[in-house]
């Protein structure tokens, strides 16, 4: 049987995803300057939070998606370290919610090993 957590986890990121396209102006703001096409990277990674969000439901897939999240994490982890940084960024959230994102990157990726 499949722990209530896992779901719980592939809910988090399908509605992480989802946001994406509700707010998009949002995740936009955050991503650092040095990144190209800001609107379509909005866009895929919230496509891939949702897709690896719903590859966590099903035995088949579950493997590949957690391997997928944890990439996906650490490619985040340039958004995070930038936003260290960024001026503009620092007056907009408090420095203590800025680094706080770090290691609870860590933490993610290891909830999604767990279930390797």
């Amino acid at each position: 049987m499949t722990p209530w957590h896992l779901y719980f986890m592939a809910g988090m990121y399908i509605i992480a995803g989802l946001m994406h396209f509700i707010k998009p102006k949002a995740y936009g703001a955050i991503m650092p300057k040095y990144i190209p096409a800001k609107r379509a990277m909005v866009f895929w990674s919230g496509v891939a939070e949702v897709v690896l969000g719903i590859g966590l439901c099903f035995e088949q897939t579950r493997t590949i998606a957690i391997w997928g999240i944890i990439a996906m994490l650490a490619v985040f982890m340039t958004v995070h370290i930038d936003m260290l940084t960024n001026e503009k960024l620092k007056t907009k959230f408090p420095m203590w919610a800025i680094v706080l994102r770090i290691p609870l990157q860590f933490g993610l990726m290891y909830w999604a090993y767990f279930y390797l």
